[in-house]
């Protein structure tokens, strides 16, 4: 498992933009990555999915798809148990240009409230089921790989609301599309120079939080309607590949 996620060194670059333009931050919130919860770890699909799997209920992601007649019975369930989202915009992130080159520093903040983040330059399983597994392990241990030595993917529980201090930023652009109408390239450009993390929605329905809406130092709108996190997140690395000259615009 861990084979997928072994810091790679970055390749060689030449491109004179890389050195005048830092990383650029992503968080994915309120994203949809949790173990099932205590309350319905005893309920029949969440035991039968354990038992094949041969894990202990508490060791496994709830995934709404599998354990969807027992997720109805948790508070804001819509927008949780889809940790296919988090694996499929991880992978937009973190496998083209930017993300193999460690210029890109991600974050998912889950519904739960814990931050998970990864060292620069981390390359995630491609496939799911591995992911899944990587996932469990995460935050059953609390880092990958488990033991000593510096994590190469970790989760923290300090809050959103510490999210930018503790990261040395100042601020996060928040996409919401009853946010203020702005291009991608512009809300890149905008992030970058101020020292804004940018911040997409990590679940399936619903909305952001009031709290996750108080957090954003600006609010921004790229459609006139929700779009899917990883088509967003592939929007936004491509805008960001192009203005490092990495992709041809």
């Amino acid at each position: 498992m861990l084979k997928s996620v072994l810091n790679k060194p970055p390749p060689a670059i030449s491109y004179d933009k890389v050195e005048s333009v830092g990383p650029l931050t992503i968080i994915l919130l309120e994203s949809g990555l949790e173990l099932v919860p205590p309350e319905i770890r005893r309920e029949p699909s969440v035991v039968k999915n354990a038992r094949r799997r041969g894990k202990d209920p508490s060791r496994i992601l709830l995934d709404i798809s599998i354990h969807y007649h027992a997720a109805r019975r948790l508070r804001d369930w819509v927008k949780r148990g889809r940790p296919d989202i988090v694996h499929t915009t991880l992978l937009q992130v973190l496998d083209g240009p930017a993300g193999r080159s460690g210029l890109v520093n991600v974050f998912v903040h889950t519904y739960q409230g814990l931050i998970v983040s990864f060292k620069a330059g981390v390359r995630i399983p491609r496939n799911y089921n591995r992911f899944v597994g990587l996932m469990e392990q995460l935050l059953s241990e609390g880092r990958v790989p488990p033991g000593k030595g510096e994590p190469l993917i970790k989760v923290e529980d300090y809050g959103l609301e510490d999210f930018a201090r503790r990261n040395g930023l100042k601020g996060v652009v928040l996409l919401w599309e009853r946010g203020e109408p702005k291009g991608l390239s512009t809300i890149v450009t905008e992030a970058l120079e101020n020292n804004y993390a940018i911040g997409i929605g990590g679940f399936q329905h619903s909305d952001f939080d009031e709290k996750t809406l108080q957090i954003a130092t600006v609010k921004y709108s790229v459609y006139k309607e929700s779009l899917p996190t990883w088509i967003v997140a592939s929007r936004l690395i491509t805008a960001f590949e192009v203005k490092l000259g990495l992709l041809s615009p």
